[in-house]
């Protein structure tokens, strides 16, 4: 599907576009706290002379099935011509969930499971990014938790049609929410070019994103530097076109039970394992490589993110783990989870995500990485 992005520069021809609908036909997706302290909603009020109401803000930082029911059960009571979804990851998620699951004849819950069809018909929709990292805005995916079990519900028609990037939208977040997004973001791209999935288009954006990221996420956390945050906004965008082709790898494929069972950000989370997985992936050898281009490859892949920031793999995890550190991330899981169960991580592993990763892990390898986490 073809998206349309407005930048700041590009404010009046977002105008234009907005103007053709009726405010009483916009639904409108929004986390509340965000959506105020952002400065998101004087920006709708008055860049659109309307005030919208807000519609559906009702649910779960990670999205529910029974929030997702809430929303489209909100929805359907309107006939609403666009939806205009205006937050992180979560809310342009839901969002993107409502636009077609509506839609749809089949039981949410079998679609979502995968035992059922999503068929193409979607109201259009209009996403304005709060957080720079999630790249939702990018991709033909979205998040739903079931029962604790993350899903992954994906079709073409899942992506939102319009895109509004705007950095005045990311100043009011807080240090550690610039962390948690800017990490996701970085470890989609790193995980996008080791994929089993690589393609020369994927590298292209993620190679610009892994550059973005590691020079500006330290000024977008700590400074609050609106040029850095901008940039952040654009590695984010970039890092999402780079997954919505390759998926993403094993660090997300742990990080899902890291956030349902002990509530640990989804971008903190996915970054506890990934010092581990540079040199575990680097050490793959043609016997246990899941890549059919074979283990010089995928070192020759890392070998180049590595490049990027001007690191080796001997040292690679001591200054991931000090890049961590200066933006507030503390990926020791023995001193950050208290009473920490490894077969809860093990037992709950996505393994649609695990497939992905260029080397193939076993339960022994896993266990001795979460058991002797000593970063």
């Amino acid at each position: 599907m073809r998206q349309e992005v407005y930048r700041n520069t590009q404010f009046l021809d977002l105008k234009k576009f907005v103007s053709r609908y009726n405010p009483q036909k916009v639904f409108l997706v929004v986390d509340k706290n965000s959506y105020e302290v952002s400065g998101a909603r004087l920006f709708i009020e008055k860049s659109f002379d309307v005030s919208m109401h807000v519609a559906f803000s009702d649910f779960n930082p990670n999205p529910q099935l029974s929030d997702l029911k809430k929303g489209i059960s909100l929805f359907k009571d309107g006939k609403y011509e666009l939806i205009l979804a205006i937050g992180g990851g979560s809310v342009i998620d839901m969002a993107k969930l409502i636009s077609v699951m509506a839609h749809q004849d089949q039981d949410v819950k079998k679609i979502a499971k995968g035992s059922a069809i999503l068929n193409n018909k979607k109201t259009p929709l209009l996403t304005i990014p709060t957080t720079a990292g999630t790249g939702a805005e990018a991709t033909s995916f979205a998040v739903l938790y079931i029962d604790k079990v993350k899903y992954s519900v994906a079709n073409e028609s899942i992506s939102p049609n319009y895109i509004f990037l705007s950095p005045e939208f990311l100043m009011s977040a807080p240090p550690y929410l610039t962390a948690c997004t800017g990490l996701d973001a970085f470890c989609q791209a790193i995980e996008s070019v080791w994929s089993i999935n690589s393609t020369t288009e994927s590298e292209k954006y993620a190679f610009e994103a892994i550059d973005i990221v590691w020079n500006n996420l330290k000024m977008a956390v700590v400074d609050n530097d609106k040029k850095a945050k901008s940039l952040m906004q654009e590695a984010a965008y970039l890092a999402g076109k780079a997954i919505n082709i390759t998926k993403t790898t094993a660090p997300h494929a742990l990080s899902y039970a890291f956030t349902s069972y002990y509530n640990i950000p989804h971008g903190h989370a996915v970054a506890l394992s990934l010092p581990f997985f540079f040199e575990y992936n680097y050490g793959v050898s043609d016997i246990d490589c899941n890549d059919t281009q074979g283990g010089d490859i995928v070192r020759n892949r890392i070998d180049e993110i590595l490049k990027i920031m001007n690191l080796n793999i001997e040292n690679v995890n001591n200054k991931l783990t000090l890049f961590f550190d200066s933006i507030g991330i503390n990926i020791n899981i023995s001193t950050l989870i208290k009473d920490f169960n490894s077969d809860i991580i093990i037992n709950n592993i996505n393994l649609e995500r695990l497939n992905n990763n260029p080397r193939k892990i076993n339960k022994t390898s896993l266990m001795s990485f979460l058991n002797n986490c000593k970063y």
